[in-house]
């Protein structure tokens, strides 16, 4: 990667490629976009792009007829969130951003309970936070949960299928469950309900007793302490882009 000249007072004059570009902007993939470059789909100073092309501050690159603006000053946090944190921003004890005591400006995306611990993810980008959320594009969390007696078939099978919950009167969609061991179950979901895997645990006499969150989508807990974070590589944020465009491509 270029290294950046932008120096205080002084705007950044370095020219990246334009697949670069595109994938900073949160529009596709680096791959993605240089197929949308050979299709003509792009545009540099009102003229058609050629693959390998470098842009600048001062050049306007439109995407499908409209301006994209590379999101250079992106932020993208893993974190192990312990357990007794509140994933909000302010105004409660024990809050995330207090917690962190980041240097800029984040925002949690989506909310893990206080009483649930593992992946938390926050930004400063609020249109990557609303497609990572949006339930409509089947977005994957993954969790490992334990629960107070010996699971048995039946659990799982019906877990597997959806749960109706009649306090939010919505039957769970169906999901992905796999045991772990005789108290404990992985659980791929793809929605977001309040305190879901809780209340669907519960819909079936089973108490959860830890749950941990291990993945959204591509972007991995991995050996992330609890109480650290990391910011995410841009190989993770470039599959991150690729896997939103292709949920919108689905929708």
């Amino acid at each position: 990667m270029a290294k950046k000249l932008r120096k205080e007072g002084q705007q950044e004059t370095e020219t990246i490629r334009l697949n670069k570009y595109l994938s900073d902007a949160g529009i596709c993939s680096r791959r993605q976009a240089d197929l949308y470059i050979e299709e003509g789909k792009v545009t540099v100073d009102g003229k058609i792009a050629r693959e390998g092309m470098r842009v600048g501050p001062k050049n306007q690159v439109c995407f499908m007829g409209r301006p994209v603006q590379r999101k250079e000053d992106l932020i993208l946090l893993l974190v192990n969130k312990p357990k007794g944190i509140v994933c909000t921003t302010k105004g409660q004890k024990n809050n995330i951003v207090d917690f962190l005591q980041y240097k800029e400006r984040i925002y949690p995306v989506g909310r893990l309970d206080v009483a649930s611990e593992g992946l938390l993810l926050m930004t400063n980008d609020g249109d990557l936070m609303n497609e990572i959320l949006r339930a409509r594009n089947y977005h994957e969390k993954e969790y490992i949960v334990t629960v107070n007696k010996k699971i048995d078939p039946a659990f799982l099978k019906a877990m597997r299928q959806g749960v109706f919950l009649p306090e939010l009167n919505v039957t769970t969609r169906p999901c992905k469950v796999k045991e772990v061991d005789k108290n404990s179950f992985s659980i791929i979901l793809t929605q977001g309900l309040n305190r879901q895997i809780r209340r669907m645990c519960e819909a079936l006499g089973y108490r959860v007793v830890k749950l941990v969150r291990i993945r959204i989508m591509n972007l991995k807990l991995g050996d992330l302490k609890k109480g650290k974070y990391r910011k995410a590589t841009e190989g993770e944020l470039e599959k991150l882009y690729s896997l939103i465009q292709q949920s919108k491509g689905e929708a």
